[in-house]
């Protein structure tokens, strides 16, 4: 497990090093050599829609032009591509001399994509985090929760708030909510005899984002069975039955009703 410990702390090194940090959980921001970009340096609007889009689609390989403008813009046209791309690099090397390559932005004839080891994107170093706490999990608890722990500490909320209803952004939205969902949950499972306390908190995070996510429901009535608060238990049962009913008009899963007998012939 020695080569996942490695993986965590270049991902931490990772951080602390890159020129370009980028965060788009809960609010947009940029950061060049650790100082924060004002929103006026992007001048308009396309430049910061460019440049979210990229970010969006970064683990797709080079992105034509014609179909970043098509998803981005109506009525956009060549020229309004051209001086978005200048305002993205603009923002990225301001003292790049004229004529040379960008650094940050790749291309390849008439696509383009970011340069992931270049740049630090919040969502990107998460779902890494993810990663390597799924590939530990059962085998390394300490390695995976330190990775679940990462991850959960980058989620500042949802993805790209400002662009919530484009819907280029709408895939990366979703992926990292089930992502983050999962590591609070999983989190949770693995500190479910060590800390109840601290589970019933994250099972309850994840119910702040999800509130029909009944993993979250279960973890809370078992953590409050290890605290011996047996009312407490049946009250989240009966809270996750009354929203599943609301929002789908479905009953929780036999799983979460087996539970609730166990309980209740405690």
């Amino acid at each position: 497990m020695s080569h996942l410990k490695n993986k965590l702390q270049e991902l931490k090194q990772f951080q602390e090093d890159a020129i370009i940090r980028v965060q788009t959980l809960g609010q947009f921001n940029l950061w060049r050599d650790n100082n924060k970009i004002a929103s006026k340096a992007y001048g308009r609007d396309k430049t910061l829609q460019l440049l979210q889009y990229l970010v969006s689609n970064r683990q797709r390989h080079a992105l034509h032009k014609e179909k970043i403008m098509e998803q981005l813009w109506e009525e956009g046209d060549d020229r309004d591509f051209k001086v978005a791309l200048h305002g993205v690099n603009k923002v990225l090397e301001p003292d790049r001399p004229a004529r040379t390559e960008a650094s940050f932005v790749i291309r390849q004839g008439v696509s383009y994509q970011l340069d992931l080891d270049k740049i630090w994107i919040d969502v990107e170093a998460l779902e890494h985090y993810i990663i390597i706490g799924n590939e530990a999990f059962g085998d390394d608890l300490e390695i995976a929760k330190a990775a679940y722990k990462s991850a959960i500490e980058l989620y500042k909320g949802v993805y790209l708030p400002n662009r919530i209803f484009e819907d280029w952004s709408s895939e990366e939205r979703e992926k990292t909510q089930i992502l983050i969902l999962g590591a609070y949950v999983i989190l949770a499972e693995i500190l479910l005899n060590e800390n109840p306390l601290e589970s019933i908190r994250l099972a309850q995070c994840a119910i702040a984002i999800d509130n029909t996510w009944e993993d979250a429901y279960r973890l809370q009535m078992q953590a409050y069975i290890i605290k011996g608060n047996r009312p407490q238990a049946i009250k989240a049962y009966q809270k996750c039955a009354d929203v599943l009913d609301e929002a789908y008009g479905i009953d929780p899963l036999p799983a979460t009703k087996n539970l609730l007998q166990e309980i209740e012939r405690i």
